[in-house]
């Protein structure tokens, strides 16, 4: 099955069950809530593997179980109207508990910073990130918001991918990180998201950015945060030595290849929203 395949299947099949995840409001997005903690939990089992190569990791259960930590943090505050400081708060927490650990079960200490920065990257990128999509429930049009969103880094990642694939074959690998990366592809991406902008401004002009221009701005920081949340984890891949994180989406590898983008790029989206667009009024 060729890549083509295999994206348009994730188009037609994956792209309706998140629109119908996320249009899914009852008792504050709940369903998305459940999902949000499952990503968590697979996000950070593939990258104890990917760090795993390299580093003494401290036991996968416990990972995973700081994993959750944040997101279900941030199930309890949007259910609860708790103050969304919380979530970050049990960021902290995971970070005692790391701490913890390491000076009751470690038998010496030779390699106790490392251990502990590899447990703290893991729950950070893996459990917390997610936390911001989280925060996004509690916002106006909280549905209109979130769908705009992933629609940005969906048409960020399709027209990078169409025009690297068309346009890309002689302006490869001017990124070390992923030599497969064009320029013909950023540009792509940065059309891609811009145009999603514009597109969710016409469509909801009442709810989001508010003029052309403005989406046009966040639509070039979201494509920006978005393209760096992908190389990024292609140098942590590379140090690695993996191709893909996992095998878990076709066409697509694991599902950190998959979410990458959003890992980044949403907590700016939540600060574009909150701060530059007058967003932050919550819906309860």
């Amino acid at each position: 099955m060729n890549k083509l395949v295999q994206r348009l299947l994730v188009f037609f099949i994956g792209i309706p069950l998140v629109i119908g995840v996320v249009t899914l409001s009852s008792y504050n997005h709940l369903v998305l809530h459940f999902v949000i903690m499952a990503c968590a939990f697979l996000s950070a089992k593939e990258m104890y593997a990917l760090l795993g190569k390299k580093q003494k990791q401290f036991p996968l259960p416990f990972i995973i179980f700081l994993s959750l930590i944040p997101s279900a943090a941030g199930l309890i505050c949007t259910r609860t109207e708790l103050p969304l400081y919380y979530i970050d708060l049990s960021l902290l927490l995971c970070f005692l508990f790391i701490l913890s650990y390491e000076v009751f079960t470690a038998s010496d200490f030779d390699h106790s910073v490392e251990h502990m920065t590899t447990a703290v990257f893991n729950v950070f990128y893996s459990g917390y990130l997610l936390t911001f999509v989280s925060r996004l429930t509690v916002l106006k049009h909280s549905t209109k918001l979130i769908i705009s969103f992933l629609f940005m880094i969906f048409m960020c990642d399709s027209f990078a991918w169409l025009f690297g694939m068309t346009l890309g074959k002689n302006n490869r690998g001017v990124i070390k990180a992923s030599s497969n990366k064009s320029v013909a592809g950023f540009i792509g991406g940065y059309i891609g998201a811009v145009l999603a902008a514009v597109l969710a401004q016409i469509l909801w002009p009442d709810v989001f950015f508010g003029s052309i221009m403005k989406a046009v701005s966040a639509g070039i920081v979201i494509a920006s945060a978005g393209i760096i949340g992908d190389l990024a984890e292609s140098v942590i891949k590379r140090d690695a030595g993996f191709k893909d994180s996992g095998n878990i989406m076709p066409g697509r590898g694991g599902l950190l290849d998959s979410i990458d983008s959003i890992l980044f790029a949403c907590p700016i989206f939540y600060l574009i929203v909150n701060f530059m667009f007058g967003g932050s009024k919550p819906s309860f």
